[in-house]
């Protein structure tokens, strides 16, 4: 009975973890709520600003700079993170 209950939080934990943020840069105007927004102050402006995912090893991938972003520059994408090994 529990177990279903959570269930989904589980499941979006993983795909968080297997995931990095990635913009879109053609859409951006540096308007810098993204960096504001990151709760350990990561510069994703910069990066938007570059068009180049968040490698940043800190990145949490809470979803603030995503959910913030008043552009929808930003967009969580999955990655294999650790390759073959990983699994």
């Amino acid at each position: 009975m529990f177990k279903s209950f959570f269930q989904p939080e589980a499941a979006k934990r993983v795909a968080m973890a297997a995931g990095q943020v990635v913009p879109d840069s053609s859409r951006c105007v540096q308007c810098g709520i993204c960096s504001y927004n990151c709760p350990i102050g990561i510069d994703v402006r910069r990066h938007a600003w570059e068009n180049e995912p968040v490698s940043n090893s800190r990145c949490l991938t809470c979803g603030e700079c995503v959910a913030r972003c008043p552009r929808g520059v930003l967009r969580f994408e999955r990655t294999n993170l650790f390759g073959d090994g990983g699994k």
